[in-house]
Order: C-alpha cells, then sequence, then structure tokens
C-alpha cells in the first residue's frame, strides 16, 4: 500500500510566498504595463489619450494610424533590410563562432590560453569610435550594406559560451574515435561537432539575431543612404524627426488633424517595429534560459 507524505509549510514559508508573489506581479505590472499602454494608445483616439482618458482600455477605436503606416513604403523597407541584416549577419556571427570556439575547446590545442586571453581583452578594451570610424571608411564600408553584418561579427561573450558547452558536451574520446578512421579536424567539425551543437547553435542564433534586429548605433553611424536605412532608423526618423507628416500625412491639410494623426503613428510604428520579436520571444525564451545556464558552468 502506498502512503503519501505531505510536507508541511510553515508559517513562515506561507509569508514568504504571499510576498514574493505579490512582488514579482508588481514588477510584472511595471514592466508589461507601458508595453500595454502603447497598444492601446495606437488605436485610441489622440485626444483621449492626451486628456490621460486611456490607461486600461482603448477610448474612441481608429486604426488610421496603423493604415497610414503600411501605406508607408519606408517601413515595409526598413523590414526588408533589417531582415536580411538579421539572417545573413546571424549566419556569419554563428559561423564564425563556432570556428573560434572549437579549437579554444580543444585541450591540446597549443597557445589556446593565450589567444582567450588576447580575446578577453577585446572586451574591456577597443579603439574608440572615431579610430573604429577611421578603419570602416578606409575599408569602403562607410554607407556599405556589408558594414552592417562584418563589424562585430564575433561576440567574445558567446565566444566563451561556445567554448564552454562544447568542452562540456564533445568528450576528447570522441575524437580520438573518429581519428582512427582518418577523420580530420574539419571532418568532424562539420560532421561530428555541429551535428551535436544544435542546442548552443539555437541560443546563439536567437542571441545574435536579437542583436541584429534591434541595432541601431550602426547604421545611425556608418549608413547615409536612405535605401539601406534598418528598421530602427526609419522608426527614430518617424518619433524624433518629424518625418512622418511629410510622408504618411501629405494628403491633410489640417495642422490639428496632423497631431492627432502624428500621435497614432508614433505608438503604432513602435508596436510594428517590435512585433516580430514580441511574437517570437515567448517561443524561444527557453533557449534564453539555456545560454545563460551554459555560459555559467566553468570552463
Amino acid at each position: 500500500m502506498e502512503t503519501t507524505m505531505a510536507i508541511k509549510r510553515s508559517k513562515e514559508d506561507l509569508i514568504f510566498d504571499i510576498v514574493n508573489y505579490i512582488v514579482l506581479g508588481l514588477a510584472l505590472i511595471v514592466v508589461l504595463y507601458p508595453l500595454y499602454f502603447i497598444v492601446i494608445a495606437s488605436i485610441s483616439n489622440p485626444d483621449a489619450v492626451n486628456n490621460g482618458a486611456v490607461w486600461l482600455k482603448p477610448v474612441g477605436v481608429t486604426w488610421e494610424g496603423y493604415r497610414r503606416i503600411f501605406q508607408d513604403s519606408r517601413i515595409w523597407l526598413g523590414y526588408r533590410n533589417t531582415i536580411a541584416y538579421t539572417v545573413v549577419g546571424t549566419l556569419i556571427n554563428i559561423s564564425l563562432t563556432m570556428m573560434i570556439a572549437y579549437p579554444l575547446s580543444r585541450k591540446d590545442f597549443s597557445g589556446r590560453g593565450f589567444l582567450m586571453m588576447f580575446l578577453l581583452i577585446t572586451m574591456y578594451f577597443n579603439g574608440g569610435l572615431i579610430p573604429t570610424y577611421l578603419v570602416v571608411k578606409k575599408l569602403h564600408l562607410v554607407d556599405n550594406w556589408w558594414v552592417m553584418v562584418i563589424l562585430g561579427a564575433v561576440s567574445v561573450y558567446n565566444v566563451i559560451i561556445a567554448r564552454t558547452f562544447l568542452q562540456n558536451n564533445i568528450p576528447d574520446e570522441l575524437y580520438e574515435a573518429a581519428s582512427i578512421d582518418g577523420c580530420s579536424h574539419f571532418v568532424f567539425f562539420i560532421k561530428i561537432v555541429l551535428p551535436l551543437s544544435k542546442a548552443i547553435i539555437a541560443v546563439l542564433t536567437l542571441y545574435y539575431g536579437i542583436a541584429h534586429w534591434n541595432e541601431f548605433m550602426r547604421a545611425l553611424i556608418y549608413l547615409r543612404d536612405e535605401k539601406l536605412y534598418s528598421l530602427q532608423i526609419i522608426l527614430r526618423s518617424i518619433l524624433v524627426q518629424n518625418m512622418s507628416q511629410d510622408q504618411m500625412m501629405s494628403d491633410i491639410d489640417n495642422l490639428s488633424e496632423m497631431e492627432r494623426i502624428g500621435e497614432l503613428i508614433k505608438y503604432g510604428v513602435i508596436i510594428v517595429a517590435s512585433l516580430p520579436v514580441l511574437v517570437l520571444y515567448p517561443f524561444l525564451q527557453k533557449y534564453f534560459v539555456q545560454g545563460v545556464m551554459i555560459g555559467s558552468v566553468k570552463g
């Protein structure tokens, strides 16, 4: 006969749980409410938003802002460029990161300690903005599509994560067994290491992909051609420089009406730019946690 023993919780444990839930609940509200407000404000009457009448639900629902946003070709251009930068850049990032991490994970690789220290130095010291700009200009990458995917192609932090994963999950005995059959390091890396590293590749894809999607400063500094602008730069143009009045509201002559529609557009473009990441994040959240756990294990 099976018996179950219920663990009796003390009064202190119960109080701790209650306080913990209250604190975490308040933190959740503080984090999520600004995003929720932007969503309801983007479809509410601008006058109601300005008067403070919108705070729990939309008032005077209107889709005029989104209609004008999606009629603007700059938004689609920004999406196209950002998707291209994200896809191509992430592929380059992962390829270089894994190719650096693999030899650094091999105990028989001489000089790996020196190279690891050399990489770590770059995490704390760099040449600065002006020297970097001069180098980029010398390489003819200013106002060039490739500057968005080549510059900063390797993150040392991600190299450390990948190296730690390979050290803990690809045993030396596996290569020894493969080398008996004449397998070289290159073949071993392509046919064995990469297929066994799907978990860390997923983590790196998420880290690099989100970094590329949110990239702002690089485009601001090195791009001048509007055809190369990323979505974040176009978003800045609409929010800060009020360019929406010229291209999204050319059919409106009334200044007051332009200001009202402009408020809708400003809230709407934030949602449009953030929506892909917001939709994907709940499905990929576990990879964030996995990446933190992998990086926390000493290699």
